[in-house]
């Protein structure tokens, strides 16, 4: 560890004496919450937790014009505890994101490295009120795979609202291209102001290391805002890799008021096995700007499982074990 904080703090030495010359920008968020868990298999929790509602992170990035529409870029992201100062992503030095990447205007563009599914990035940005965050995080019970190693994905430049863009994450495996392979793709609607609709059909898919079983998930999520309310929906249709089916629906809304936001959202899983395997979480939170870039919020989400089922109520960096969540914190970006 000493090594690699010797390394980061490099990094930041370069970015900073080149950031006028050529638009390198050091970035991160510190966030850290009270977290408390009722109903889990060992008993209730409290916990000052790290990334409530956003991980802490540090991340470095910037761009070059190499002229005729053509930019080259990178990104390197740090995920760590803020809580005790460990490093996340289980000690990775940059496990939150890693990747070069080269765009055209008119051509869209392509990044290689370990990056985010398009399968995620539409959970995050588009279907979850709670931006995969905070007790009512989507992920406590909608199935997907974050970040992608040894990835490579290919984005269209957007025409007349539409683009889409295609992930593949080798699994470099000698003698054999299916064992731990990844594959992601989705079709992406933003509509003008005038119809502030977005809509995105995306696909994941995940070999397993024998190449022997594969899971799928396949979402249709919208998010449409009148005023100050933004509502948000999704459905997905998953299979595990033991071919296990579930649905999942989302339905949530966003409500801006003054300088604080409402969040809610209410979602079902439903078993399609024979073991009925149901769940359903209702969520509701609230975060207040303090400042542009600082903001102190709360949340509350409940699980209810059924048949042995064994959801749990999350938040942006911790998996949770019981089925009863609150949180109250501050997140402050920089």
């Amino acid at each position: 560890m000493k090594q690699q904080f010797a390394i980061v703090l490099a990094l930041a030495a370069v970015a900073s004496t080149a950031t006028a010359q050529s638009s390198v920008t050091i970035y991160g968020v510190a966030d850290a919450g009270l977290v408390l868990e009722r109903g889990g298999p060992a008993g209730n929790v409290q916990a000052l937790g790290s990334g409530v509602a956003s991980a802490s992170r540090i991340g470095f990035k910037g761009k070059e014009d190499l002229g005729g529409g053509l930019t080259a870029s990178f990104q390197l992201e740090n995920g760590h505890n803020i809580d005790t100062g460990a490093a996340g992503q289980g000690g990775l030095l940059f496990g939150r994101q890693a990747y070069v990447a080269l765009s055209s205007t008119t051509l869209g563009s392509i990044s290689a490295g370990r990056q985010y599914s398009p399968y995620y990035k539409a959970l995050r940005d588009i279907a979850d009120p709670f931006v995969v965050g905070l007790a009512g995080n989507a992920m406590n019970m909608v199935a997907t795979t974050s970040r992608v190693d040894n990835s490579v994905e290919y984005t269209t430049p957007r025409v007349n609202g539409f683009s889409a863009d295609v992930l593949y994450g080798v699994g470099e495996v000698p003698g054999d291209t299916a064992k731990s392979r990844t594959v992601g793709a989705a079709v992406s609607y933003a509509g003008p102001q005038s119809l502030p609709l977005n809509l995105v059909l995306v696909h994941h898919q995940r070999d397993n290391a024998l190449a022997t079983a594969r899971s799928r998930s396949t979402m249709l999520a919208a998010r449409y805002r009148v005023g100050s309310v933004t509502t948000h929906a999704s459905l997905s249709h998953n299979q595990d890799l033991l071919q296990r089916a579930s649905n999942d629906a989302l339905i949530g809304a966003t409500v801006a008021m003054g300088q604080g936001k409402w969040l809610a959202s209410a979602i079902f899983h439903r078993d399609q096995s024979t073991r009925n395997q149901d769940a359903r979480q209702l969520a509701i939170g609230y975060t207040h700007n303090l400042s542009r870039r600082t903001d102190v919020y709360t949340a509350y989400a409940h699980i209810s499982n059924r048949n042995g089922a064994v959801f749990h109520v999350g938040n942006a960096t911790d998996n949770g074990t019981g089925t009863g969540g609150f949180n109250l914190g501050v997140r402050h970006v920089f």
